[in-house]
């Protein structure tokens, strides 16, 4: 009889879907067939490791193709292919899950408002040739004060943002008030730079990632804001759990593998608070530049995050030149 409860006990994932959206970390197709997320994203890493999946071979080729029937410039050219293998690969994602599929943002655009906009107009008219509508895509930038200006825009036009490398309060607080979608905070990111700098928790309640999600999150309910807190980044199944119903979670493939195959009881650690009625004074770009500058974690991850995101493009762009060969 034992045997039997245990297994019919509700796996770990599956308890946490009851309390916060589950998200997958990953552009692999076979991934998200199996674990079923709700959202799924895309960026240049995501892309390249996509580029080694049978699953992927036939748009690979499609796009070579279609380049090695253009003229003009070869780089703007590698930079097309890169392009349309983005927006190729969210499309097929865009069939497997419910929700929406993240499209970043070439991070060396990060600090070009007009660029990151012009970019995400693109691509939202690229996923509407393909027959994906707007409502099925969140555009990703990276969450510098340009990046926040962008999204204000973006969302004024109805094209929904989610703004990523989150990792300073006052950062958060600007993506609400621009009216973004959806933060990304970095949990697993953050523990990284305390570790390094000798500062390693006792518990998962002071895991300082952890906390600081905790704190965006009850900070937006406070405040009434719409925008959704997903937190991203993970480096163990704690952490995950330690942010159960949290609006939305990102979560690789590795450790929606082992929620999937682990039972126990999942506790919810996130709840909504009541808006609190208060007069608040509006982030400005003074104030945001001032205390990311106050805050060193929170620069040097900024920073990091979007040189390694744009290595990443970098490495793709180059994986497309090579298969083009010439």
């Amino acid at each position: 009889m034992t045997a039997t409860v245990q297994a019919s006990a509700p796996s770990r994932l599956q308890q946490l879907r009851e309390l916060s959206v589950v998200v997958a970390d990953t552009g692999d197709y076979d991934a998200i067939v199996r674990l079923r997320p709700v959202d799924c994203t895309t960026n240049p890493t995501l892309v390249k490791k996509a580029l080694a999946l049978p699953v992927y071979a036939e748009l690979i080729e499609r796009e070579l193709a279609w380049a090695r029937g253009q003229d003009g410039d070869r780089k703007a050219l590698v930079d097309e292919v890169a392009d349309r293998l983005t927006v190729g690969v969210g499309t097929m994602l865009s069939a497997l899950v419910p929700g929406r599929v993240s499209t970043e943002v070439d991070a060396d655009l990060a600090h070009d408002t007009a660029a990151t906009v012009a970019k995400a107009r693109k691509f939202i008219a690229m996923y509407a040739e393909r027959g994906v509508p707007r409502e099925k895509i969140l555009i990703k930038v990276a969450a510098t004060w340009e990046g926040v200006e962008a999204a204000r825009q973006l969302q004024a036009e109805g094209i929904d943002c989610n703004l990523t490398l989150i990792f300073n309060p006052t950062q958060a607080i600007a993506c609400a008030e621009a009216g973004a979608f959806l933060i990304s905070p970095f949990v697993g990111r953050i523990l990284d730079w305390y570790k390094a700098h000798g500062q390693v928790p006792a518990t998962i309640d002071e895991d300082p990632g952890v906390q600081f999600v905790r704190g965006v999150y009850t900070e937006f309910k406070k405040r009434g804001a719409a925008t959704v807190v997903m937190g991203a980044s993970f480096r163990s199944v704690d952490q995950v759990l330690a942010l159960a119903g949290c609006d939305r979670l990102t979560i690789s493939p590795d450790l929606l593998e082992q929620l999937d195959n682990s039972t126990g009881h999942v506790e919810r650690r996130l709840s909504p608070v009541p808006r609190e009625e208060r007069t608040i004074a509006p982030v400005t770009d003074t104030r945001f530049a001032a205390d990311l500058a106050a805050d060193a974690m929170a620069s040097e991850k900024l920073a990091e995050g979007i040189a390694a995101f744009a290595k990443d493009l970098d490495a793709l762009r180059a994986d497309i030149a090579q298969r083009l060969g010439g």
